[in-house]
């Protein structure tokens, strides 16, 4: 089994409870309760154009109507390297979506590469079309009145599947263009808006997935949304055994097809003991129906009951809110949220998250160790979505995870603390398994790299802060990066040929592995 493993980010890295990989803060809000059930899409990658991401905003900091919310946009685009539309002022980073009051935003990308963005209004919903990846230029369409809470899905051609509810129970729509809204058909009457929907890019293949009472369930569609399968049971994962009762968390599905069409659902449990329910401990599990047994799990979490110095808050459970991407070479990547027993805000007496990551390369039938991602101090990291496509690297590929830096552990919205202004970051995490690259063996250092002139190939020896160094048992390792002259990451490096031939040329630095020997040096990429 292989384990996910972390490199080195382009800032200095002294422990292992520091931030792993580039950290980019793309915008800011006061609203820091983005979802009250499970984590929708919102970082998508359009391979050829850039990511996009989006949340939910506002700037109020007073009541609770929050006249300002919307849903706002960034877009890192791939060409560049940077984000469109980044401000000193992070809370002026992005751009609003719609030109009203809008809420719950989610997002999807068609085969072009244009975001589609949906959320809800005082009438139902609405959809935004970009005029071009990355634009920031949106056309609207409204969706059916009285149907909010939206989660959006492309597959492989240009129609728009559309899970959404009136109040009860999860319903479907799919709209052709930007404006051929079909029927609304009932899928569950259940539901409380806690569902999710995917649907592949390799074939008509549509899921929805959602938690109803105590139970999950699935429907799938083999052709695009135009029938679908009776309501499936999904049963519970072996997690907690004795006479515990497995239950599913409100806030825990998120369903995914990968590159090869299967299908994938991601789940967070906590155990019933004789009818008394119990946020820790807590469990992520992965489901498919191609792995035999179906269910295997990702991660436990939890503490002794007596360590808890706070609570967890409103609608969450210890470990919870999990999101399911892929690597270029078929890798499954997963990121939730997870709480800190003795990480306790003081204003509000709610215990602190953070962002962990676990990764598979076996179609999820095993897990490596649930590695932490983000820094354990005074804020609180929620609402984790981790990207749907990996960015490919040589050697290794690098995933994005998109959540709130809630400056104040406990919701302002719910009452449970002040209102703050909060960061939205994105971190880009590349990812190592084995710790070993699999490129070429390491060679002597050569003369180009002595005089800091680079044509092409950057050599780099063992040694000398190349090398990759471990922490703990957790498969973690740091590895040395490529900076460029403003200090972002361009290319993460390892022992023995790199190439930087698409560079453009002029001065970067080379960056030694954090916490290893070696200074940050000064190179040139000529021509």
């Amino acid at each position: 089994m292989k384990q996910l493993a972390i490199l080195a980010a382009a800032v200095a890295i002294a422990t292992a409870q520091s931030y792993i990989g580039r950290l980019d803060t793309i915008g800011g809000t006061t609203y820091d309760c983005w979802a009250t059930a499970n984590v929708h899409r919102s970082l998508v990658n359009s391979p050829r154009y850039g990511i996009h991401a989006v949340w939910t905003y506002s700037a109020s900091t007073a009541g609770t109507n929050f006249p300002d919310r919307n849903t706002r946009y960034n877009f890192y685009d791939h060409s560049t390297w940077a984000w469109n539309w980044l401000d000193v002022d992070y809370m002026q980073s992005g751009v609003n979506v719609f030109g009203h009051r809008t809420g719950h935003g989610v997002l999807a990308a068609d085969t072009s590469g244009r975001a589609v963005v949906g959320a809800h209004d005082d009438s139902g919903l609405a959809l935004a079309w970009d005029a071009a990846p990355g634009a920031g230029i949106f056309d609207y369409s409204n969706g059916p009145s009285g149907y909010y809470w939206p989660d959006i899905a492309f597959g492989d051609d240009s129609v728009l599947h559309v899970a959404m509810s009136s109040g009860t129970g999860v319903s479907y729509s799919h709209v052709t263009g930007s404006s051929g809204w079909d029927s609304v058909r009932v899928l569950d009457s259940l539901a409380f808006p806690s569902y999710a929907l995917a649907a592949s890019r390799t074939g008509p293949s549509v899921c929805a997935t959602w938690v109803g009472d105590t139970d999950a369930f699935y429907m799938v569609s083999d052709n695009c949304g135009d029938t679908w399968s009776s309501r499936m049971l999904l049963d519970a994962p072996p997690a907690f055994g004795g006479d515990t009762i497995t239950r599913f968390s409100m806030h825990g599905l998120f369903v995914f097809f990968d590159s090869q069409g299967r299908l994938h659902i991601t789940a967070a449990v906590y155990p019933e003991v004789h009818d008394t329910a119990y946020v820790n401990p807590a469990e992520i599990w992965h489901w498919s129906p191609d792995n035999q047994p179906h269910w295997a799990r990702i991660h436990h979490a939890g503490c002794r009951p007596e360590n808890m110095q706070g609570s967890v808050g409103y609608d969450a459970i210890y470990a919870d809110r999990p999101s399911i991407g892929e690597g270029d070479d078929g890798d499954l990547y997963v990121a939730w949220e997870q709480f800190d027993s003795s990480n306790v805000e003081p204003q509000a007496g709610r215990l602190r998250a953070g962002v962990w990551a676990s990764g598979s390369d076996d179609n999820g039938a095993l897990w490596g160790a649930g590695s932490q991602l983000t820094e354990k101090n005074s804020s609180s990291h929620r609402f984790p979505c981790i990207m749907d496509r990996a960015l490919p690297g040589d050697p290794y590929d690098t995933v994005c995870v998109l959540y709130l830096k809630d400056s104040v552990a406990g919701f302002f919205v719910q009452g449970e603390g002040p209102a703050t202004f909060n960061p939205v970051m994105c971190q880009f995490v590349p990812t190592d398994y084995d710790g070993v690259a699999d490129g070429p063996k390491p060679q002597a250092l050569s003369s180009e790299l002595a005089a800091s002139i680079v044509r092409g190939v950057l050599l780099l020896p063992r040694g000398a802060g190349h090398d990759p160094i471990p922490l703990g048992e957790s498969g973690l390792c740091l590895k040395p990066q490529l900076l460029d002259a403003a200090g972002r990451m361009v290319l993460n490096l390892h022992p023995g040929a790199n190439d930087v031939s698409g560079l453009s040329p002029g001065v970067y630095f080379l960056r030694p592995s954090a916490g290893g020997a070696g200074t940050t040096r000064k190179l040139v990429i000529a021509e």
